[in-house]
């Protein structure tokens, strides 16, 4: 889950690097450094902690940093050894020749170590990365070409990796190499890029190669050259980048977050347009290529993610079982890929990830496509290692989340789901687009956008709410039916940027167990809205009430005894309870930001996270 980047060109490196480090500093912020090409040798900086604190150690190293134009850099999500400046990347080998930044784990690292030591390799850091750069420097030693050592250094290693690598005595070029981690090549003129997204290299070219997996690359200023792990050549598939850097900035807004959760109406529109034109239209969905045929062979559906995207397939399951009718499971990636598991071309598989780059998750692809299952990818990144396993693809069009508490990227993976939910009942059911259930629900997803401004053009009352209950230690979530998975997703949001202890329950569920921890000290918020499961989940209230719990209620329907009942009550616009869970978590995530803002948090980089888990 670290970032990667690399430049060699004619800008100072130093400059370049840094910038491109800040735009990944999702990805990981443990530790960051950079190494220098300068002349006849390699100049490296580490700093613990976030990123402002290696542009200080820079700052004072002018005089290095003028003369570089070339380099690479690392920021940390630490996974071996501690956040400290020793386990810092860049890593190098004994003589400081070569030097080494890397994403990913090298699960046979303690073998290699092993017979490493045996040539004489001395290893200071506790990290897998320093094996990778004895093992180059090994390789490199016996051919004395940078590319070949490389290639040959990665056959042997196991697990996931991008590489950066330099060699003082060539200072015209760096390597990299990829398997099962992202790496990207900016295309320049006179200049290249590296990078482990695009953010970090938007600014400076739209143009880029994605590595694939087992390639290898030798980046100068003015060539890339690229081969497989048996030496071929290989073609350079320039490709256009979809981003802006307007993207990346905050527009005002004091934290990325409230800007995301603010920009979630146009999401919302954005992930409709093309696809939803009018309550008695098709749904279009030009990347799903699953035909009337195949459809009526689908007996199962299985939905694979982790965190968030979790939840939002949750969502998709009471749909999905609603109206398409087919048995749906979901699981978490990181438990399915270690079990037995059960999947065939009868199945549907649809992986849900922001990123595209989730390691769990890739693992469970591979896995199904290895038994015929069609594998449907619902993903942010259309540029992706998943979107590119894909037999059918929904974009979900949420442009870059920086934050990394996902907020829009959530939003439109709901609706993602909605669309291919109707997708699908309008294939094997062309009369459904005249069901009046079916016409209500599109009318309200082309209302939504504004019913979610109405939610966050009015925060008064979840600023109050926020603030009254910034200083608990504990909270509850509850909720039935089709709203349980966004009381999950609630307490997922309140805890990663807060640090409060959040957790979330089936409301049914609260006197099973968790009813014994309820006191005046233990708040609980429940989402009610008018539907089928209102009045149990106002008797579960009750329950939480009686012993003596403060009480917060989400809803569209307030009446005598909701007013008696809360202590804080906030309201969302009319909406059915189908489609509720989408203005619901906006409410959710607004009041923990909020609460997290009071307690002066770095909301948009809560401690220990990481945006995109590429490692299992």
């Amino acid at each position: 889950m670290c970032g990667i980047v690399g430049y060699i060109g004619f800008k100072k490196a130093s400059e370049v690097l840094l910038k491109g480090l800040s735009y990944l500093e999702y990805r990981g912020y443990d530790s960051s450094g950079v190494a220098l090409m300068t002349k006849g040798k390699i100049e490296i900086f580490k700093a613990p902690g976030k990123l402002n604190n290696l542009r200080e150690v820079l700052l004072k190293e002018q005089n290095i940093c003028n003369k570089s134009t070339s380099g690479i850099g690392h920021i940390r999500w630490a996974t071996h050894g501690l956040p400290t400046e020793l386990n810092a990347h860049p890593h190098t080998c004994n003589c400081g020749s070569l030097v080494v930044v890397h994403n990913g784990i090298i699960e046979n690292y303690k073998e290699l170590k092993n017979e490493l030591e045996k040539y004489g390799c001395e290893f200071k850091s506790q990290t897998d990365t320093e094996v990778a750069a004895h093992l180059i420097a090994h390789e490199f030693s016996k051919c004395k070409d940078l590319m070949a050592a490389t290639t040959n250094a990665v056959k042997k290693i196991q697990g996931a990796y991008a590489f950066c690598v330099m060699h003082k005595t060539m200072p015209d070029k760096i390597i990299v190499a990829r398997k099962n981690a992202p790496l990207i090549i900016g295309v320049g003129e006179g200049e290249n890029f590296i990078a482990s997204d695009i953010p970090a290299i938007i600014e400076y070219t739209k143009k880029a190669i994605y590595l694939n997996d087992n390639q290898v690359a030798e980046i100068k200023k003015d060539s890339i050259r690229i081969t497989d792990l048996e030496g071929n050549l290989l073609e350079n598939k320039v490709e256009f980048l979809p981003f802006e850097p307007v993207a990346l900035s905050k527009m005002g807004y004091k934290h990325y977050m409230l800007k995301e959760i603010h920009e979630q109406s146009d999401v919302a529109r954005n992930v409709l347009q093309g696809k939803l034109t009018n309550s008695k239209s098709e749904i279009v969905l030009e990347d799903v290529k699953l035909t009337p045929k195949e459809l009526k062979n689908i007996k199962r559906i299985q939905i694979i993610a982790c965190g968030t995207s979790l939840h939002a397939g949750l969502v998709g399951k009471y749909i999905l079982e609603k109206f398409a009718k087919i048995p749906t499971d979901v699981e978490a990636s990181s438990e399915y890929i270690y079990r037995d598991t059960i999947s065939d071309e009868n199945t549907l598989t649809i992986g849900i990830s922001q990123s595209g780059e989730t390691a769990d998750t890739i693992t469970a692809i591979k896995q199904v496509r290895e038994k015929g299952s069609h594998v449907l990818i619902i993903t942010n990144r259309p540029d992706s290692t998943m979107a590119r396993l894909a037999d059918s693809l929904l974009p979900v069009n949420a442009g870059i989340e920086v934050s990394v508490a996902a907020t829009k990227s959530y939003m439109a993976q709901l609706l993602s789901l909605y669309l291919l939910t109707l997708y699908l009942v309008q294939i094997t059911n062309p009369e459904s687009v005249k069901d009046k259930e079916i016409v209500s629900l599109k009318q309200e997803m082309l209302e939504l956008p504004n019913k979610i401004e109405a939610v966050t053009n009015n925060t008064k009352a979840i600023k109050e709410t926020a603030k009254k209950y910034s200083s608990f230690k504990d909270f509850i979530f509850i909720a039935r039916g089709i709203n349980f998975p966004t009381a999950l997703e609630g307490a997922l949001k309140l805890k990663e940027i807060s640090y409060i202890n959040a957790t979330g329950y089936s409301a049914g569920e609260l006197k099973h167990g968790p009813i014994a921890m309820l006191d005046e000290t233990m708040p609980v918020l429940a989402i009610l809205n008018k539907g089928c499961v209102y009045d149990k989940v106002m008797s579960n209230c009750e329950e939480a009430k009686a012993r003596q719990a403060k009480l917060i209620g989400v809803t569209n329907f307030i009446d005598r005894k909701s007013k008696d009942l809360f202590d804080d009550i906030l309201t969302i616009p009319d909406i059915s309870d189908t489609l509720s869970p989408a203005l619901n978590i906006v409410v959710l995530q607004l009041l923990a930001y909020y609460i997290a803002e009071y307690l002066g948090k770095d909301v948009d980089q809560p401690r220990n996270l990481a945006k995109s888990v590429t490692v299992e």
